[in-house]
């Protein structure tokens, strides 16, 4: 998994920024940002889980990342001084911190250390976005269900844990309900993935990303 652009600062700019950041709290289902608006900070998620994704036009909401504690998102729109591009909703109750933006650019210029940093995040999420996409064109939906929870398991001892739903799963995958479960079975069958009530368990990471890459 790609680093959080947030992660790849500096340390002494990271308590900066978090010195004077708003604390906003969020119950499940609440809206955080919405796609148009002014990028006038960034998030930090300090406690729970938030979809990032898109309201389509009938109101249907299609995630495309589930980020949880220690993962940022929204800096992309402060550094290119453009209207966000995505939605964001709080699973479950969250905590999440506004990095405001002028005081994070304005800080960074004294950082160029973390400048350095950022462009190396930034080559690394783009250099994974380009490989989700090729993914998403020549994968089976086993081969990309397997890619999505290696890469949301990244951080974490082995075996490990991935509270997610089926649902949440089928929105990530951009398909129905009936079509992840059929792709996590397929999963389970072949000794990659444990199912359990809202989680997945994954016993050994590389084998799933193994089978990921076909």
């Amino acid at each position: 998994m790609s680093p959080m652009l947030f992660s790849a600062l500096d340390p002494a700019l990271r308590v900066h920024l978090l010195r004077n950041a708003a604390v906003r709290e969020f119950g499940d289902g609440q809206i955080i940002q919405q796609r148009g608006e002014r990028a006038d900070g960034f998030w930090l998620i300090e406690e729970g889980s938030v979809m990032v994704g898109q309201f389509l036009p009938e109101g249907e909401f299609r995630a495309v990342a589930l980020l949880g504690p220690g993962d940022s998102y929204g800096e992309l729109a402060v550094f290119a001084g453009k209207p966000r591009i995505v939605d964001a909703v709080s699973r479950g109750n969250s905590r999440v911190r506004l990095i405001a933006a002028r005081p994070f650019l304005e800080a960074l210029s004294n950082y160029p250390a973390s400048t350095r940093a950022l462009l190396g995040a930034l080559s690394e999420q783009l250099q994974d976005t380009l490989a989700q996409l090729a993914g998403l064109r020549r994968g089976t939906n086993p081969q990309r269900l397997a890619a999505i929870l290696a890469n949301m398991a990244s951080d974490q001892d082995q075996p490990a844990s991935v509270v997610v739903t089926q649902q949440e799963l089928a929105d990530l995958l951009g398909v129905t309900r009936a079509t992840a479960n059929a792709a996590l079975r397929e999963l389970q069958k072949l000794g990659l993935v444990q199912r359990g009530y809202g989680a997945v368990t994954i016993p050994v990471r590389d084998r799933l990303a193994q089978f990921a890459l076909g």
